[in-house]
């Protein structure tokens, strides 16, 4: 029996005052997902999550600033096949952001128009509940 695929990351639920979703997509694919990351060999969620929006998109955040808002799981959005493991949490991400390492697009997007879009599992499953 072979053991199924797990990734563990850290991603962010950023919603700005129009109500808007931060939504990052990765080069090479086409599915908009919550900025974020995998951990470092022993790095706490909230450390990685800081880590990974620096990286990604030039932002500054103190992970003690973060709001927990739980551990979800669901499928990975580009790796069939694979369970995802997220810890969300939110914050607010003032600009300016800018797409950098793997990142080739990054929007704000408003849940109405999620039906024109390819969206991860974690967002359609999981964090339309969480948004104020």
């Amino acid at each position: 029996m072979t053991e199924a695929a797990v990734i563990r990351v850290s991603a962010v639920l950023a919603v700005d005052d129009a109500g808007r979703l931060l939504l990052v997509r990765k080069r090479g694919t086409s599915v908009w997902m919550q900025p974020g990351g995998k951990p470092e060999p022993g790095e706490p969620a909230a450390e990685t999550l800081a880590r990974e929006l620096h990286e990604e998109l030039g932002a500054h955040v103190d992970p003690a600033a973060l709001e927990p808002l739980g551990t979800f799981t669901t499928a990975a959005a580009n790796e069939a096949g694979t369970t995802l493991i997220a810890d969300v949490f939110r914050t607010e991400l003032p600009g300016p952001l800018a797409a950098a390492a793997e990142i080739d697009a990054v929007t704000w997007m408003h849940p109405r128009e999620f039906p024109q879009h390819r969206l991860a599992p974690l967002i359609t499953e999981h964090m339309l509940a969480l948004l104020p």
